[in-house]
């Protein structure tokens, strides 16, 4: 029965558009329950809550979403989106390891400049050493962590109580980059968000860009056969998801006020989390934007949630760690049926 409903729904973009109603469902089925438990769940201030929280979360997963697309995977995106913070504040504040500092425009060009320099090493090491993604990357996470600490010297940064304390109008442009407040009380960093699931979905769905990234991460081999730029498109998708995680991380700190080493936390596991439980393929080649933002809300939602409803943060881990299993078991599951509903109707039609 499942193999003819598979087949009667004919192909991929139906499965994925199940997968996205699905995740639509889920997020009014565990707003519903929340909501029932805690009045304050639905008040604006708690939904601005949740929406900030997503915001790096959100960016990060999209351009990640892009890498995994080509069947890679970028683990240093986390240490990225510290180390940009650190390098801002230490250039800007000073008080950190470097002997010098500078305003705050060139520091904040040099923190994205230091995260393009991650981007070209993570894909010189994928495209041209010929390193697994995940070993390359995993070795810039540890080398990013690592320059947190050397060049922050374990400090904790504050632009407003800083001594010296940095210019008025640099420090009023630094907090307006994501401290600043909109219409309604709503925080200017979710236009970052909003900005960000525009560009991503436009180079995923609507550009040529963005239908060869699915045609190389589908089928590599075809793809070289076919002489689309492999090596130069796993480049560009590096750089893109380093460039994406520094400016999350200059944002964050520009909305929270302060920075400290540390700062990356959990990033990392969310982001891949949000990627696959939004319908992404690990093997590449699958997924889409509004996915990824649906796996960001639910993700976001269940911390939020949890939160409310007392739950410690040791178990909201479990309980997002098994969702996040279970994303991956259905999508084994689905590429099974697929696969054998297509072997069928081949059979058939021999």
């Amino acid at each position: 029965m499942r193999t003819r409903f598979l087949r009667a729904l004919g192909t991929q973009r139906a499965l994925n558009s199940l997968r996205t109603l699905g995740l639509f469902l889920a997020i009014l089925v565990i707003a519903a329950i929340v909501q029932s438990q805690r009045a304050a769940f639905l008040s604006f201030e708690n939904l601005l809550t949740l929406l900030r929280s997503m915001v790096a979360l959100g960016m990060v997963a999209f351009a990640q979403k892009l890498v995994i697309l080509l069947g890679e995977i970028d683990l240093s995106v986390g240490a990225v989106y510290g180390l940009s913070a650190i390098v801002t504040a230490t250039l800007w504040l000073g008080g950190g390891s470097l002997p010098f500092t500078t305003p705050l425009i060139p520091a904040l060009l040099a923190a994205v400049a230091i995260a393009v320099l991650v981007g070209l090493l993570n894909g010189f090491f994928t495209v041209r050493a010929g390193l697994p993604s995940f070993i390359a990357t995993l070795g810039m996470l540890n080398v990013a962590e690592s320059l947190q600490l050397l060049v922050s010297n374990a400090s904790t940064f504050t632009p407003a109580y800083n001594d010296p304390l940095p210019p008025e109008w640099e420090l009023s442009l630094f907090h307006n980059l994501g401290g600043a407040l909109l219409p309604f009380g709503i925080p200017v960093e979710t236009l970052w968000l909003a900005a960000a699931f525009v560009l991503f979905w436009v180079l995923r769905h609507r550009t040529v860009f963005g239908f060869r990234l699915v045609a190389i991460g589908g089928n590599p081999d075809a793809a070289r056969i076919a002489r689309l730029p492999v090596k130069k498109y796993k480049y560009i998708v590096f750089v893109l998801s380093s460039l994406i995680a520094a400016i999350a991380g200059i944002i964050d700190f520009s909305y929270v006020g302060s920075v400290g080493p540390s700062q990356s936390g959990s990033l990392l596991f969310s982001v891949i989390a949000a990627v696959v439980i939004g319908g992404a393929s690990l093997n590449g080649g699958r997924g889409t934007i509004l996915g990824t933002l649906l796996g960001a809300v639910l993700l976001a939602l269940l911390n939020n949630g949890l939160a409310l409803l007392g739950v410690g943060s040791f178990a909201q881990l479990l309980f997002i760690g098994l969702v996040t299993i279970g994303a991956v078991w259905l999508d084994i599951a689905s590429q099974k049926l697929i696969r054998h509903a297509g072997q069928r109707s081949a059979e058939r039609a021999a």
